[in-house]
């Protein structure tokens, strides 16, 4: 039904208007990114980096004689400690970019002074929103694909090992939480107006929690505790289990992947309404367009 929008004009809300905000929100961030082919190929190798510190520590161990791969084994459930690192490299990735992207659009629109421009549109913000962060989700799993087949030739693992079709589906539904976060985060943003600090602050919490270079089982009870309630742990470790046969946090996969639908189903909602809950305080105390 069309109708005025503050001096606007008519402005007709129906699914087509709706899909439009988002696809041209979503098609604006990929034109834009693809101009920066550095920062495209930062993402790609960035996750072996930070993979082949301890990949070549453990490839320096073995050489001396121990037997790394067993010892691994013992720990993890499987001797490819390559494949296991480079995943959770990979995954670590994934959900930086979540929270990159986002945090420094929402600091990008502040600084330039067009978020309040972008406020008064009588688009609702979810679409605006949701095409950033879905700009953010179609990155980040893009950049896992890719790191990961890159990756596996750099260190000599074997591509098609374990159920690839298994270890897809739990990237895909393990990206629906991250959309909450991101939203989280991007509420982080506009209350503190400032994404730098922050990013390099939580990379290394979230990296600790993830598990991304040794399986959060070996934590203190409630540390495992703290990182079993953070989605990307089950969708590290699920990845894990369907490539490298290592177990389950709960025996089968359709179990773990029970645990992430719901959070798939919660994290969305709750990280949407914290941001509009921090939008409406901001609003209200003339915060939104101070940076």
């Amino acid at each position: 039904m069309a109708g005025p929008i503050a001096g606007l004009g008519y402005y007709e809300r129906n699914p087509r208007t709706s899909f439009g905000v988002f696809s041209t929100v979503l098609k604006a961030r990929l034109r834009i990114v693809s101009r920066y082919k550095g920062a495209l190929l930062m993402e790609l190798f960035m996750p072996i980096v930070f993979a082949a510190l301890p990949i070549l520590l453990g490839v320096s161990i073995a050489s001396g004689g121990i037997d790394v791969g067993q010892n691994w084994k013992d720990t993890t459930g499987t001797a490819d400690f390559k494949a296991y690192m480079l995943i959770g490299a990979s995954t670590f990735m994934v959900v930086m970019l979540m929270t990159w992207l986002v945090g420094f659009w929402l600091r990008r629109e502040m600084v330039s002074g067009t978020l309040e421009s972008i406020w008064v549109t009588p688009a609702k913000k979810y679409l605006v929103i949701g095409g950033v962060t879905g700009y953010a989700l179609i990155r980040a799993f893009v950049a896992f694909i890719l790191s990961f087949v890159l990756g596996s030739f750099v260190f000599g693992i074997n591509l098609f090992q374990g159920n690839m079709l298994m270890a897809a589906m739990f990237i895909l539904v393990g990206l629906l939480p991250l959309w909450g976060i991101s939203f989280m985060f991007g509420a982080l943003i506009l209350r503190i107006k400032e994404a730098d600090s922050i990013i390099n602050l939580l990379q290394w919490v979230l990296s600790f929690f993830m598990g991304v270079f040794f399986p959060v089982t070996v934590l203190p009870g409630f540390l495992r505790l703290i990182a079993q309630s953070f989605p990307p742990t089950w969708m590290t470790n699920g990845v894990r289990a369907a490539l490298l046969d290592v177990s389950f946090f709960f025996e089968t996969w359709y179990m773990d992947l029970a645990v992430i639908l719901v959070f798939a189903a919660v994290f969305p909602l709750m990280g949407y309404g914290i941001f509009v809950a921090t939008e409406r305080r901001m609003k209200k105390t003339q915060g939104l367009g101070m940076y």
